[in-house]
């Protein structure tokens, strides 16, 4: 659940932050508050409904209503000073059976902030444990501010399942928003190999880097390659001349946002229309869509003009994505994959499934 401190019960292992629906805190307090007295109000009414059967041992002047209230409230604390007593064996036995379970009652109401707290460390680490099994293949995501979000969403439009998402990020508020919207989340510095190996980096199938700091997303992509040779990593970077930096750290692809963002407000000076059709295709769900499929049984032999209802603009054969033009892949082969423009909307494609482009499975 976020990475704790020295003083942390469980130690200095962070927990895994899962989607939960969290009560109101103040609420809580003014709740337990309302039943606290509620508990010494009907001890009171019970006293003071029998006031003729206790015996004030001090004053010996009768059971008043403040007298009943007193007693009523040393006897839920369990102080019980013996100068106000039950004396017939009715009120005797009102005491074992009502007054005594009030007291109770009133006991766990005290302790129960800390109980809770015990019981819920005790279950954040079960639960964590048992997340941590089952983790396998996910995504895993460092950085969840606006880049982040943007990321997440096309992969959350593209079928990826929210409980096979990660995120790490240091704002305490972007991991409780990565919770509501049904993702776990770490508390902690993206570059921390421990809080890494917790999110379960060795064993991820992508990882996406969107922190805020070029020098950050360096490091974060030092560690994550060292603890995961094998995964597919994405980072994001501001400046191009740390491409290269970014790419010797391990990096598979490497997006520069600022400069993707400004040759989209050139392209929109230049010519509004193809601003507008270059922020379609990087939209999902209107207009076009672009995406990445495996090509059909039925596409094998043909040319990539021959691809009806889509527009091909590259094959990825071998690992190695190739433009449409480019004369090797003239002729499509069974295992190729097809990175395609389509209206939005169209109907799952015949074979495979699909993709952000440059992403792998």
């Amino acid at each position: 659940m976020a990475e704790r401190s020295s003083q942390s019960l469980w130690g200095y292992q962070a927990l895994v932050s899962l989607p939960t629906v969290a009560a109101d805190p103040f609420r809580e307090l003014v709740r337990r508050a309302l039943l606290a007295l509620g508990i010494i109000a009907l001890n009171t009414l019970i006293v003071w409904l029998d006031h003729a059967s206790y015996r004030d041992n001090v004053n010996n002047d009768g059971v008043s209503l403040i007298d009943a209230l007193y007693y009523a409230t040393v006897t839920v604390t369990t102080t019980g000073y013996g100068d106000i007593t039950p004396v017939s064996d009715h009120a005797r036995l009102l005491n074992a059976m009502l007054v005594t379970p009030l007291r109770i009652a009133f006991l766990i109401l005290l302790v129960g902030t800390t109980l809770e707290v015990l019981a819920n460390e005790g279950r954040r680490a079960i639960v964590d444990t048992r997340w941590r099994k089952k983790m396998r293949n996910h995504t895993v995501v460092l950085g969840y501010g606006t880049m982040g979000r943007s990321a997440l969403a096309t992969l959350l439009r593209n079928g990826a399942e929210p409980d096979r998402i990660v995120v790490v990020d240091s704002s305490q508020a972007s991991v409780d928003e990565a919770n509501r919207n049904g993702m776990a989340a770490f508390l902690g510095d993206a570059t921390s190999r421990e809080l890494l190996r917790r999110a379960e980096v060795p064993k991820a199938k992508h990882i996406v880097i969107t922190v805020n700091r070029d020098d950050t997303a360096i490091l974060a992509t030092l560690t994550a390659r060292q603890l995961n040779p094998h995964a597919h990593i994405v980072a994001a970077v501001r400046a191009e001349d740390n491409v290269s930096l970014l790419r010797q750290s391990g990096a598979d692809g490497v997006v520069t946002s600022s400069d993707a963002v400004g040759r989209l407000v050139g392209l929109s000076a230049v010519s509004p229309d193809l601003g507008a059709t270059m922020e379609d295709l990087l939209s999902y769900g209107e207009g076009l869509d672009i995406a990445q499929r495996l090509v059909a049984p039925d596409e094998v032999g043909h040319s990539t003009q021959e691809i009806s209802g889509e527009r091909v603009l590259g094959v990825v054969r071998g690992g190695l994505l190739r433009r449409f033009f480019d004369p090797s892949v003239a002729t499509l082969k069974t295992g190729d994959e097809l990175v395609v423009v389509r209206p939005s909307r169209k109907p799952r494609p015949r074979a495979g499934t699909e993709t952000e482009p440059g992403t792998r499975r």
